[in-house]
């Protein structure tokens, strides 16, 4: 009787010490970790622009059309302001040429004009970022693409219109907050002979529908910081 008490108490002190090995604690939660932010997605806006020599809104669309004129400035071209932003900017726009539209020419019967407008896109240093041109040719009355409010002819329209369109779209590499549009080069093929207008402070052409496609900069992370350091810790 006395060997077996000694054996049963051998064995229940095994259990115990096993069971206190084996035993771990509960593990601590991990730290709750704010969400990441979604990355930004691209914005497509009217920007801010400067034009100093606006020609007026379309009476049809209600479209506001700008004049860009020769010069070697940029600060005295079309200031288009490119707001914060991560990676290049889209920068589109119609360009149009300029047609001076006149009753006695139609019946006439000398309407007939061939415009070629050049314009620059630079950066504020004068660097040349791109260049833009459009062709077009009028004959007749529905060649221009509408007639500008705020004139004195009939309907109060101007005889300065807008005819042709092309639709541009450039590049504007990020380091770049602010770029201008100026013309270089207006010619114009008539029956009676060609012209090259390029003397600083002459409208060479037209844009209208102005937009810029970009991604805002990230945003910082959201969410508490984690507790090392924190006051009173």
């Amino acid at each position: 009787m006395r060997l077996l008490s000694l054996v049963c108490a051998v064995v229940l002190i095994s259990a115990v010490a096993v069971t206190g090995q084996t035993r771990k604690p509960a593990p601590k939660p991990a730290p709750r970790r704010a969400a990441p932010a979604p990355p930004p997605q691209p914005i497509k806006t009217m920007p801010e622009m400067a034009c100093p020599t606006p020609l007026g809104p379309g009476i049809s669309t209600r479209r506001a059309y700008c004049d860009v004129m020769s010069g070697r400035d940029p600060a005295g071209g079309v200031l288009i302001t490119l707001p914060p932003h991560q990676g290049p900017v889209s920068l589109t726009f119609d360009l149009h040429n300029r047609h001076t539209y006149s009753e006695d020419q139609m019946k006439a019967n000398r309407t007939f004009a061939r415009y070629t407008a050049v314009i620059g896109v630079l950066a504020m240093d004068n660097t040349l970022l791109s260049r833009a041109v459009v062709q077009s040719e009028f004959r007749k009355a529905s060649d221009l693409v509408e007639r500008i409010g705020g004139g004195a002819g009939p309907g109060g329209v101007k005889a300065v219109a807008p005819t042709g369109t092309e639709h541009v779209t450039i590049v504007i590499p990020e380091e770049e907050n602010e770029v201008s549009l100026l013309g270089e080069k207006l010619i114009v093929d008539r029956p009676e002979g060609s012209a090259t207008y390029a003397s600083p402070g002459r409208p060479i052409a037209v844009i209208s529908n102005v937009m810029i496609e970009y991604v805002p900069p990230t945003p910082p992370p959201t969410g508490r910081a984690g507790r090392a350091g924190a006051p009173g810790q």
